[in-house]
């Protein structure tokens, strides 16, 4: 059986059983607090805390999936980073039992598959939550032998919450092949942000099962990357190294995915992990000696792969591989220089290391083969920081780099890390103030060319499309300048399209309202967001008649006639798949 039937014959055995089928969600989720869809309960999150389901009480999915954790482990059998999640949920419709059963029939009954090869776990309680004897009776029942059966503790089986608060409760999952291939989720507790739980007044499910690990046990394979969701990918990868091959075909196939989401290549958050996986990709395409632009066949096979299941895979194919395309190109210019700096960074450590460890040999008379550091791990994280924003080395490649080319673990890797990660965060508090500093400067015009960025806006994404998001933006006293994506350089007649439309709605004089909501409920109302801010619980949205409506703290003008006449004074690029324009009110 191919992925394409076993996902659609998941779906079509809940709906048999009473389940509303929803479609993906985003990748982007809704809660500001994660990055990326992890789980394809995220879209239904609100719905466990009793708020009524459009969809009736029970639901089920096939939902895209991005998951940072597992980068380090991808490359191994059964770790990916872009993945299908098939679920069945519940919001008070039915709970242990009767998703206990249907997992048992659609595994055992409708698919055939053995139960003699599967072993069952259950939660074994702590001392917050007691042990699950419940689910084990329930097995029993369904004739699973005790000695199947294991029982774990929170860190195996208890799940959630997604995000710093939420549903969550003990889980019981099912492995083949010592791989966890579903988790069923019992969600009868909430999660507060001290991680105190109190009981849902609505108990619920949410069970998980990857197409990738179900496709590896239906299709009898011993990896996921030799089912037919990936061997069409790998198949075109020539070499001998099958872990660099497995790497490349995942984040290849992460990369189309991320990008036909809107997301661009850049040095922060969703971009900042999008370049990571295709420079990633790069780097280990290199090691296998192949062509320039070798990722752009690989994008095309994944396109083809699942273009029926995500038309907009197919609908943004052109942009998927501009981007890609222009990554690639951009690493390369710089991938030598900065690999050499990477290589003196290298010596420099493995000289103080062994300078040191001489030192400290001669001084105590002992044999060690390393030291601890910490002005010495700061001082590396610091120069692998800024090799990241002067080559655009993503620091998790230069640090496998370094192992790789040293042979060694970096001692205090994790201190190393956390340096790194505080040079990052003080760069970004710098470029931050600079910027409050430079909008806070604006004076009468600021309220004006701030409604007049979001203006902009909604006419870009109304000429080049709905891939167009925000990337950045600038206001002085003179002029707006706004960052956004695009793959190519706009035409003349776009640009024109785009400035008439804005001065047609200045004209129009439509009012520009101010409403306080729920993030959420802001999403859901069609509110634009700044894919990069993190947001607070209850946020501001202003609308400009029907046209422009976004998240915003302000200022803006009462009605759009205040603006006078709007004009695009340059069109440009500011970085991979990203455009820049500048622009004036008279």
């Amino acid at each position: 059986m191919n992925s394409k039937e076993l996902r659609e014959k998941f779906l079509r055995f809940f709906e048999g059983k009473g389940h509303k089928i929803v479609p993906s969600s985003s990748l982007i989720p809704t809660d500001p607090s994660v990055l990326f869809t992890t789980a394809g309960m995220q879209q239904f999150k609100s719905y466990y805390l009793a708020e009524k389901s459009p969809y009736g009480p029970n639901a089920a999915t096939a939902q895209k999936c991005f998951r940072t954790s597992d980068i380090e482990e991808v490359g191994d059998d059964t770790h990916l980073t872009f993945l299908e999640m098939l679920g069945n949920f519940s919001f008070g419709g039915y709970f242990k039992e009767e998703a206990i059963k249907l997992a048992y029939e659609f595994l055992f009954k409708e698919l055939k598959l053995s139960p003699h090869e599967a072993v069952f776990t259950v939660f074994e309680g702590d001392q917050n939550v007691s042990e699950d004897k419940e689910s084990i009776e329930i097995w029993k029942k369904l004739g699973i032998k005790e000695d199947k059966i294991k029982k774990c503790g929170r860190e195996d089986n208890f799940w959630g919450p997604t995000g710093e608060e939420g549903p969550c409760g003990p889980t019981t999952e099912i492995y083949f092949k010592n791989s966890e291939v579903w988790n069923l989720v019992f969600n009868e507790y909430y999660q507060d942000k001290n991680k105190k739980l109190t009981p849902l007044k609505q108990k619920g499910v949410d069970t998980g099962m990857g197409l990738e690990r179900l496709a590896l046990v239906v299709q009898n394979k011993n990896s996921v990357y030799e089912t037919d969701l990936f061997l069409p990918i790998i198949n075109e990868i020539p070499g001998e190294n099958e872990k660099a091959k497995r790497i490349i075909s995942d984040h290849v196939k992460s990369s189309v995915f991320l990008i036909s989401e809107g997301i661009l290549p850049s040095n922060v958050e969703r971009g900042y992990v999008l370049r990571r996986v295709l420079r990633r990709a790069i780097r280990y395409g290199k090691l296998l000696n192949l062509a320039e632009n070798f990722l752009i066949p690989l994008a095309q096979k994944v396109i083809e792969i699942y273009q029926d299941i995500y038309p907009e895979v197919k609908s943004q194919e052109a942009d998927i591989l501009t981007v890609i395309q222009n990554e690639e190109e951009k690493f390369e210019i710089i991938f030598e220089e900065g690999l050499n700096k990477l290589h003196d960074i290298i010596s420099w450590w493995s000289e103080i290391q062994s300078a040191k460890v001489d030192e400290i040999n001669k001084r105590t008379g002992e044999l060690k083969s390393h030291y601890n550091d910490m002005e010495d791990a700061k001082e590396l994280g610091d120069k692998l920081f800024l090799l990241e924003q002067s080559y655009g080395f993503p620091v998790d490649l230069s640090l496998e780099e370094f192992e790789e080319f040293w042979k060694e673990r970096i001692i205090l890797k994790e201190e190393v890390i956390k340096f790194i990660n505080e040079a990052r965060k003080k760069h970004q508090e710098i470029s931050r103030a600079g910027a409050e500093k430079k909008f806070g400067g604006g004076g009468e015009f600021s309220p004006k060319l701030h409604t007049a960025t979001h203006l902009l806006h909604a006419a870009l994404r109304q000429v080049l499309g709905d891939h167009v998001k925000q990337m950045g933006s600038d206001i002085t006293s003179q002029r707006l300048r706004f960052d956004f994506s695009h793959p190519q350089k706009m035409t003349a007649e776009e640009i024109k399209k785009v400035e008439d439309l804005v001065n047609e709605k200045i004209k129009e004089d439509l009012e520009v309202k101010k409403e306080e909501m729920k993030y959420e409920d802001a999403l859901k109302s069609g509110a634009l967001a700044f894919f990069k801010e993190k947001y607070p619980e209850k946020v501001s949205v202003y609308s400009a008649g029907n046209f422009s409506r976004e998240i915003c703290a302000g200022p803006h003008v009462k009605k759009t006639s205040e603006l006078g006449n709007f004009k695009i004074i340059k069109e440009e690029s500011s970085g991979a798949g990203v455009r820049r324009i500048r622009a004036v009110l008279r």
